[in-house]
């Protein structure tokens, strides 16, 4: 696991704390499905990262 993996994972998480956060506050839907991209792309490419593919 290299640092820049385990950078995107942890933020990859924050943003889904954020989505949750953001979604019991009602705020806009589009902000909402915004942040979920976010934490989707960051959490795709740090599980892509790892280095338990080799």
């Amino acid at each position: 696991m290299t640092g820049t993996s385990t950078v995107l994972i942890v933020v990859g998480l924050f943003f889904l704390g954020g989505i949750i956060s953001f979604a019991k506050q009602q705020m806009p839907k589009g902000l909402i499905v915004l942040l979920s991209i976010g934490a989707a792309m960051c959490l795709f490419a740090g599980v892509l990262r790892l280095e338990v593919w080799n």
